[in-house]
């Protein structure tokens, strides 16, 4: 079997074991289903996703000149604390960043390297998980819009990590937490502006699982534009990784916008 496509990442349906599926040119891969199978990507240049032309990609996904233009991809998207639309106040695009910031929003604290504080849309709930690889997730507060969570974020953060270790989640070194105990603790380092917020009565764990065969002891990141061509045995998926058994791991997120061709055979 072969698709084309331009990489976007993955979607993904939490189920028993997370279901992983990749949009390609009318049709889509559900990479469950082929666990154990052989993958070939084949790497045939880029389309920025958000003009559409072949130019080398940049960022999440952007050609330069789009990453630096897109109310898309503000500064705030990556340091919620910056957002201002709940002020009036615009940065690339008003109307966009009012959509997108004005909702609510939920902090938590997700294991899956470490304890980790973290910050994403209540409608990305657990998608955000998912995609961090998380094995467990609590949230602590909900909060109308992305300023006063991305506010809460960055006090929390002076206590807990805000970052995960890619290479220990994907080789499923993670250290045990009770998340319920952890999020008590931090509910006094809440901002004035967000303790009434906090989810006082949620004691409410979610717990992902992924579809892995076994997970690797090392890892090695495969990038396209050094191997254009790569070949592997697929055994499992996590976060937004494919896993192999060379333990070559492929970040799909990560390369979003690269245009590849994907053979899979016994």
């Amino acid at each position: 079997m072969q698709f084309s496509t331009v990489l976007k990442k993955m979607k993904t349906e939490l189920s028993d074991k997370v279901q992983y599926y990749l949009t390609t040119d009318n049709n889509f891969i559900n990479f469950n289903q082929i666990l154990g199978r052989t993958i070939e990507i084949n790497f045939e240049g880029y389309e920025c996703l958000c003009c559409g032309k072949a130019k080398k990609i940049f960022r999440q996904g952007f050609c330069y000149d789009c990453f630096y233009a897109s109310a898309a991809v503000g500064d705030w998207i990556m340091k919620p604390e910056l957002s201002t639309a709940h002020l009036g106040i615009e940065d690339r695009d008003l109307e966009y960043e009012k959509k997108v910031q004005l909702q609510p929003h939920i902090v938590y604290l997700a294991l899956s390297s470490n304890v980790k504080v973290g910050v994403t849309r209540k409608t990305q709930v657990p998608t955000r998980w998912i995609d961090q690889g998380a094995s467990k997730a609590i949230e602590i507060v909900e909060v109308p819009n992305r300023y006063l969570a991305g506010i809460t974020e960055v006090a929390l953060k002076n206590y807990v990590a805000d970052k995960t270790s890619w290479q220990k989640m994907l080789k499923n070194n993670v250290a045990e937490a009770d998340l319920i105990a952890e999020r008590d603790k931090l509910k006094s380092h809440i901002p004035e502006e967000a303790k009434s917020y906090f989810l006082e009565n949620n004691n409410k764990v979610t717990e992902i699982n992924y579809p892995v065969v076994n997970y690797p002891t090392k890892v090695k990141s495969l990038s396209l534009d050094k191997t254009p061509f790569y070949s592997g045995k697929l055994i499992g998926v996590k976060g937004q990784y494919l896993m192999f058994e060379d333990s070559t791991v492929f970040n799909v997120r990560n390369s979003e916008g690269y245009k590849v061709t994907i053979t899979i055979s016994e």
